[in-house]
């Protein structure tokens, strides 16, 4: 008797395991081998849903971001919470995932360094892969000043410094190797004190 495959879930499973592969390893370290490995197939199967290492470096790193988006999601909904309170457990639950996910950021880190010393543009693959944290954001800071919540501000300007604070989150974990961003949680919860009504 043949058996069933369910491949999106195999495919899911494939990008969980192969996360921490890539995060004890690092990202030139890990091969398809070693991911195969993790997961309790051959390479010849990891192929099926893979064509290389690359692909899915790129997948568990999405699937990451969806797991928080979707959390980031579920807060916009909440209708009991003010635009404030929304945008303070965002900016948590996003610091919460930089804290959560220190090693990832420091694989993350060398990944983008080869790729530019490749020639690759950076910057581009970053903000694509952040346009809807930061579209999240813009939209909370409107409906606050909307609501009263938050004073006349330039919403672009706010954005730009919540998402300055975050990468710097980013940097003192991957590069100054810290393991706490409670100091940038605190500048968070001050700059959103900054801009209430």
């Amino acid at each position: 008797m043949a058996i069933v495959v369910e491949h999106d879930k195999r495919k899911q499973e494939i990008l969980q395991k192969s996360l921490d592969v890539f995060i004890e390893e690092g990202y030139e370290d890990a091969t398809f081998q070693k991911i195969a490995d993790r997961c309790g197939i051959t390479r010849t199967t990891l192929y099926i849903y893979f064509k290389n290492k690359h692909e899915i470096f790129l997948g568990s790193i999405k699937e990451l971001l969806s797991e928080v988006e979707t959390d980031l999601k579920k807060i916009m909904s909440d209708t009991s919470l003010s635009s404030e309170e929304a945008l303070r457990k965002v900016l948590a639950r996003l610091t919460d995932a930089c804290e959560s996910n220190k090693k990832l950021f420091s694989v993350l880190l060398n990944y983008l360094m080869q790729l530019k010393k490749s020639g690759v543009d950076t910057s581009e693959r970053v903000r694509r892969r952040v346009i809807r944290v930061r579209h999240l954001l813009s939209t909370i800071v409107i409906k606050g000043i909307q609501n009263g919540e938050f004073k006349e501000v330039n919403v672009k300007d706010v954005n730009e410094t919540l998402y300055g604070l975050m990468e710097s989150a980013i940097f003192k974990i991957a590069v100054l190797n810290q393991d706490s961003v409670a100091d940038i949680k605190a500048a968070l919860n001050t700059t959103v004190d900054l801009f209430k009504a």
